[in-house]
């Protein structure tokens, strides 16, 4: 999953300001629970060359000192995809120049878990994997399959993030992951001439939302496009609606299989969620058409098609800029944004990331993690757009857009309003395969939305599974 001129035009009234206000929800990411993940290894006393006069940072700082590494092949495991795939895979070129390393992308799948233990099975896994899900990064910890972070990469660490931030990577007090890239999962992206068009402004409560999709389809474009095809996307939609009308402390529960997926609150969440998803006029290609679109065409159709787009509205993270990226609406003009609506007394905020873990203990997987950990990696995939790092010494000024400056700035800023996505912390088999547990399940529910019953008893029966209770 993942995100992304220079200007908010309207939006950033309504946007900048309430992006303040949720600043806090940031840092509580780092509060929100304790996750698991690896680095790893040794250090090195030889030093590779930094680039004349720190020209890969916009900052005017000393660059991050790393080994030179020359003859090492490394292997880097990610589940990233197109264009986000090739904006890491300049920010590994740049650690090829100041090393001497050659390092490889492996493009790896869901669940990403299986994809390693396979690998590790076979005795080749990669030198380092970034991780999705806190339920991965539990399981790689309790297979022993990682390495703790070394003292150059935990000097990053410290100098760069917030002690919560740390505390995500870490697992009874060990430091195993640096986290490279947050999220920011309660956006919806929306066609600024759809919307013109048809008279609508960025809704505030669900009910809005529903008001604004009954004008957007009577005007002749379907108001959301959904990536049904991709069951993350509809996990997030659910823990969205969920947060905002539950609150935090079902939340929580439900996260932890404290209570049932049989629960009121479920019930009432999946039948609100039924008043968008039931109506098949609201949908790009109905039902149906959603559940064959997958992520990114889900954003390429929302901003393409000139006055007629497939659709007015898509949601999902930051990240999105990176698809919008692949057409010609610019972000801050053609592509606008709001946050995800509030369905009960507070607008929700959901936050993902990927965290790097070492599965080998070598000096060159260290000095990836090392480098990760540094304002000089994340600035150059910032620069490139639909990135946001949790280092809070990325210089602002990389970010290509207000819009994700501001996004940015709120992850940086502390507080504990808000939440982690709560599929990634469910066990894999759970929250994170395809074509199984929850993914399935809201596929089912997206196909069939009056099935709330159903839906809620598949649910609990694979959560119970998967949770053991």
């Amino acid at each position: 999953m993942r995100r992304h001129g220079t200007g908010r035009t309207k939006n950033r009234s309504r946007t900048g300001n309430r992006r303040r206000s949720r600043a806090a929800v940031w840092t509580a990411l780092a509060a929100a629970g304790a996750l698991a993940l690896a680095g790893c290894g040794d250090g090195g006393d030889e030093k590779a060359d930094p680039p004349p006069g720190g020209e890969s940072s916009p900052q005017a700082r000393p660059p991050v000192e790393l080994p030179k590494l020359p003859g090492e092949k490394l292997e880097v495991a990610a589940v990233w995809t197109g264009p986000e795939q090739a904006n890491f895979t300049k920010v590994l070129k740049e650690f090829e120049k100041r090393t001497g390393a050659t390092v490889t992308f492996v493009p790896a799948q869901d669940p990403i878990v299986t994809f390693l233990g396979t690998k590790i099975a076979g005795g080749q896994p990669p030198d380092v994997a970034l991780l999705p899900q806190v339920g991965a990064l539990t399981a790689a910890v309790q297979n022993k399959w990682v390495q703790p972070v070394g003292p150059e990469a935990k000097a990053q660490l410290d100098a760069n993030y917030a002690d919560g931030w740390k505390k995500l990577g870490a697992v009874d007090g060990t430091q195993y992951g640096v986290y490279y890239k947050a999220a920011d999962k309660s956006l919806i992206w929306y066609n600024a001439k759809a919307f013109k068009a048809a008279g609508v402004q960025p809704p505030k409560t669900w009910k809005e939302l529903l008001e604004a999709a009954d004008t957007l389809s009577a005007s002749g474009t379907p108001a959301v496009s959904v990536a049904g095809a991709d069951g993350w996307t509809l996990t997030d939609w659910f823990e969205n609606v969920y947060l905002s009308q539950a609150g935090p402390q079902k939340y929580d529960q439900l996260a932890k299989h404290e209570i049932k997926w049989t629960d009121a609150s479920v019930k009432q969440a999946l039948t609100t969620l039924g008043e968008l998803f039931g109506r098949k006029d609201f949908l790009a290609g109905g039902a149906s058409g959603a559940l064959s679109t997958e992520f990114p065409k889900s954003v390429t159709q929302t901003f393409t098609g000139g006055d007629r787009p497939a659709a007015a509205m898509v949601f999902e993270g930051d990240f999105v800029a990176v698809n919008i990226a692949q057409t010609e609406a610019k972000v801050g003009e053609d592509a606008l944004v709001f946050d995800f609506p509030a369905v009960g007394a507070k607008p929700p905020v959901i936050s993902g990331g990927d965290v790097a873990v070492a599965l080998k203990p070598s000096k060159g997987a260290q000095a990836l993690l090392t480098f990760l950990a540094s304002p000089d990696a994340a600035e150059i995939q910032a620069r490139e757009g639909g990135f946001i790092s949790p280092n809070k010494a990325v210089n602002p000024g990389a970010y290509p857009n207000a819009i994700q400056r501001d996004i940015a700035k709120s992850l940086i800023a502390a507080g504990d309003d808000f939440r982690f996505d709560m599929s990634d912390q469910a066990p894999a088999a759970f929250g994170g395969t395809p074509g199984a547990g929850e993914w399935k399940a809201l596929q089912d529910f997206l196909a069939n939305p009056s099935d709330v019953a159903g839906t809620q008893a598949r649910l609990e029966a694979d959560a119970a599974k998967a949770y053991g209770n």
